[in-house]
């Protein structure tokens, strides 16, 4: 390869390095090339394991394999998660119940839910916990809110374990929304820890509709643990739309694919 071309991939990693994922049309724009060569620097970079191609674009290899702490996902694609956040609340029917996974992407759920009338939810986030004592303190939340207990994992805010499911299993919901660390569509739904997927399982068992949160970083990637087939999940909700060599199999499983408010096909 040209020196150049050497010269235009150590931007790719800079640019990964800054801002975790980089996005084709961007890496276009920058680096003033067709997306066809961006996505070959994207193959090579990958080949030499410097970083990890996903739809639309590529992210930084997570060689800890660990859930990066909720401090460090909070910043991460926030636009992306506000717009898909919303979107899944509009989902929330007046008085439904409902169970919300724990998530910076889910916490954007929340704002959205001042507008509905008497629901039931239930939460194993500490975060969105208070957030929603705030709202009903201040007379803007019409609704019912139930902790899910459990052991509490000091580094992400949440209950988890087997007194969380245990605990879930004892409640029926209209609507579970859970977030997705990881989504392929042979490998299926899965997440860093299995005691967060194991809780996430429980939302789905016991609901009657399940809705997964994904943002473009998590769409074409894997995780430790599988929680979910997709014939087990009814809506994906995303800021991009499905890779076009799963559109049909997500037809076969009766899959819907909402794409996030603001966003277009």
């Amino acid at each position: 390869m040209s020196l150049a071309g050497e010269e235009r991939k150590q931007s790719i990693l800079q640019m990964l390095q800054w801002k975790g994922k980089v996005r084709t049309p961007e890496l276009v724009q920058e680096l003033e090339v067709s997306s066809e060569t961006i996505r070959r620097y994207l193959e090579e970079l990958e080949s030499e394991n410097k970083l990890k191609r996903v739809y639309g674009g590529a992210v930084k290899i997570n060689v800890e394999r660990e859930e990066p702490s909720y401090g460090k996902r909070e910043v991460l694609q926030a636009e992306e998660k506000q717009r898909i956040g919303r979107t899944a609340a509009s989902l929330i029917e007046d008085h439904d119940v409902v169970v919300i996974d724990e998530g910076t992407t889910t916490l954007q759920m929340i704002d959205s839910l001042v507008l509905k009338k008497n629901i039931t939810v239930l939460v194993s986030s500490i975060y969105t916990l208070n957030l929603l004592i705030t709202y009903k303190n201040k007379g803007i939340f019409d609704g019912d809110i139930i902790l899910i207990g459990g052991r509490i994992n000091t580094k992400h805010y949440r209950a988890s374990g087997s007194l969380a499911v245990e605990f879930m299993s004892g409640f029926h919901v209209d609507k579970a929304f859970v977030v997705a660390d990881g989504i392929e569509i042979d490998a299926g739904i899965t997440s860093y820890e299995d005691e967060r997927g194991l809780l996430a399982r429980t939302f789905i068992k016991q609901a009657k509709q399940t809705i997964v949160l994904a943002d473009h970083t998590k769409i074409g990637t894997r995780h430790f643990h599988k929680f979910a087939d997709f014939r087990e999940i009814d809506i994906i909700v995303s800021d991009v739309p499905p890779p076009s060599a799963w559109k049909s199999k997500l037809t076969d499983r009766d899959v819907h694919w909402l794409l996030a408010e603001g966003v277009t096909e």
